[in-house]
């Protein structure tokens, strides 16, 4: 199936995605926390990993109040996360739930709009460890639990300047294309397998605090919330999506 945005008319079913395990990444603010609150109101039991205990607590009791599946929370600074800690959460998710239904990537570190030329070579080290190097040791700590599902997909977030890059955005740019490459890769190992899937999102012009950042003058009224571009996630997420393989979606038409 060739998909290039979610399919016209798609609603997402009331408990569309009971039973599933799904772990967010960046999970407890902008598309992280949209998407976990989303997947919780469609039945799923949602990890939330992410930074910052706080803000992970908060989306843990929407959750609840929402009449949601009790979430697990996993506080984990990627940044400074290795193989080490990704093979121990494995190990934690495996004793507690057994297998892995999907994973959406959602962490994310903006670095800075600078040139090349002199841009920091330990700033471009943090970003490529958060966007880029913690994903795929996630995705690879995680490949049993994904085996073990019957059905998984796996998304990670790009961005436009990961397809074509541009003046300027640096190290996110190249680690977003380093995500594109890597979806593709994952994809055409595993489509053998036939029931584990790898993904790409761009979510477009979102209302995010990465946004606020990259685009301090843009009024922020302009552009999307979170909430409004979680359909084509939960469509991946679901399992009318079982054939979609090795694609990069938009989330929003392309300007």
């Amino acid at each position: 199936m060739t998909a290039t945005t979610l399919p016209d008319g798609w609603q997402a079913e009331p408990a569309c995605l009971r039973d599933k395990v799904i772990l967010v990444t960046g999970a407890g603010d902008g598309i992280g926390r949209a998407c976990a609150l989303a997947f919780g109101r469609l039945g799923a039991t949602v990890i939330l990993l992410g930074r910052t205990q706080e803000k992970l607590e908060s989306v843990y009791d929407e959750i609840k109040a929402n009449g949601g599946a009790t979430p697990a929370m996993v506080p984990l600074n990627l940044a400074a996360a290795g193989a080490r800690e990704f093979a121990q959460l494995a190990d934690m998710f495996d004793a507690e739930f057994h297998r892995l239904d999907g994973i959406v990537h959602c962490a994310a570190t903006l670095g800075d709009i600078t040139p090349l030329e002199i841009y920091l070579p330990e700033t471009w080290g943090q970003v490529m460890q958060v966007n880029l190097t913690a994903p795929f040791l996630l995705t690879q700590a995680m490949m049993p639990l994904l085996k073990a599902a019957p059905s998984a997909s796996v998304v990670f977030v790009t961005s436009s300047v990961g397809r074509k890059g541009r003046a300027f955005w640096g190290a996110y740019a190249a680690s977003k294309a380093g995500i594109e490459n890597l979806t593709q890769t994952f994809a055409d190992e595993c489509e053998h397998l036939g029931r584990l899937r790898f993904n790409a999102v761009n979510p477009g012009a979102t209302r995010t605090v990465m946004r606020a950042k990259a685009y301090p003058a843009e009024n922020p009224m302009t552009v999307k919330q979170p909430a409004e571009i979680v359909p084509l996630f939960a469509w991946l997420m679901s399992d009318d999506s079982r054939d979609v393989n090795g694609r990069s979606l938009d989330a929003q038409p392309r300007r």
